[in-house]
């Protein structure tokens, strides 16, 4: 992927998953919250958004979680820190650095 490409990928995501957050940020129910159309499609933008997704998890904690597993394929969370959203967030934010997935400026937040 060219720079090019990668930053019209970034704005983007960043334009959905804006999208997103405004438009649920009032909603309680999970799987609403997942089935969002914008959600929907950083889904299916595939592992590319991968880094986006964990950068953006990494300076606030939002329900990224449906997301991740779907993209990857994997859950890093032990099953005890299900449910707590701030150790699911670390979870993902280690596993993230472990796949060399987010930039080193984004590891020390």
């Amino acid at each position: 992927m060219t720079e090019q490409e990668r930053k019209a990928l970034r704005m983007r995501f960043d334009a959905l998953a804006d999208e997103w957050a405004h438009e649920t940020r009032f909603q309680s129910s999970s799987t609403e919250v997942a089935m969002h159309p914008a959600y929907q499609q950083i889904i299916g933008m595939g592992p590319e958004a991968l880094p986006f997704i964990l950068d953006r998890l990494g300076r606030q904690t939002e329900h990224w979680f449906w997301a991740l597993g779907a993209i990857s394929g994997e859950d890093p969370v032990d099953p005890d820190e299900a449910g707590k959203v701030e150790a699911m967030a670390s979870a993902w934010l280690r596993w993230g650095r472990a796949k060399g997935l987010i930039p080193l400026r984004a590891a020390t937040a």
